[in-house]
């Protein structure tokens, strides 16, 4: 069996492998399924601040949207550490509690085998506290299938910030106009856009128990796994 390109004129919507170099790769919303977080911060989180002071459930999800909203897309948003601070809740040992939601998308792990077999260098590149990585790793096994893992933590700026990029590509010794990147959200994937990598697709169903998002900024797939499309194959 021998694998070829399909050409660039065949295929716009999907990847020009013969290009890529190195691929970066979102965790959360991209290969793990987005219903563990979103059911962690919008109902789990919640119950347990409503447990610790008295309050609703209802009335807990009113008072911590505000605060949830107010650090989205700073470092603070993604770090366990200072949730647990500003809530008084042991925000890692609930990670723990409920790891066992912690679940891949659908094909995310016959990309990963993909890439794998191909050879082609693949980072992670997460804005999930180190912690949150931790556990999520634990549970799926999914660090086998890198070369390099990087949390946003470890420079100090989100993956929405210019500052991620430049350290990233410092750390990682890579051209951008050679990688491929595929993230969940659009603000991470215009962030990304303006640093100059090459090729960039978005992920449109992140979260497997919600509807997909239409995307049209950037060439989009529901999974994953449709990326493979770009290779063909032939005896």
């Amino acid at each position: 069996m021998v694998l070829k390109f399909e050409s660039a004129g065949d295929r716009l919507d999907r990847p020009r492998w013969e290009e890529v170099e190195i691929v970066l790769l979102d965790m959360d919303g991209t290969l793990l399924d987005l219903s563990f977080d979103n059911y962690f911060w919008q109902e789990l989180v919640p119950l347990r601040y409503a447990n610790r002071y008295g309050i609703s459930l209802r009335r807990a999800q009113e008072m911590l949207a505000p605060r949830f909203e107010a650090c989205r897309g700073r470092l603070e948003w993604y770090c366990l550490e200072h949730w647990s601070r500003e809530l008084a809740l042991d925000i890692i040992e609930l990670k723990q509690e409920a790891r066992e939601r912690v679940r891949f998308l659908p094909g995310a792990e016959t990309f990963l085998q993909f890439l794998r077999a191909r050879g082609l260098r693949t980072a992670l590149v997460t804005n999930a506290h180190q912690a949150s990585l931790a556990v999520k790793a634990a549970q799926t096994g999914l660090l086998r299938y890198f070369d390099d893992v990087i949390s946003s933590h470890m420079f100090g700026f989100p993956k929405e910030d210019a500052g991620f990029w430049t350290a990233l590509r410092e750390r990682l010794q890579f051209e951008p106009s050679r990688a491929l990147f595929v993230d969940d959200s659009p603000a991470v994937l215009r962030a990304a856009q303006r640093f100059g990598i090459g090729q960039i697709f978005a992920v449109s169903h992140p979260d497997s128990e919600q509807e997909a998002r239409p995307l049209v900024e950037f060439p989009s797939v529901r999974r994953v796994a449709e990326l493979i499309g770009g290779w063909t194959t032939g005896e």
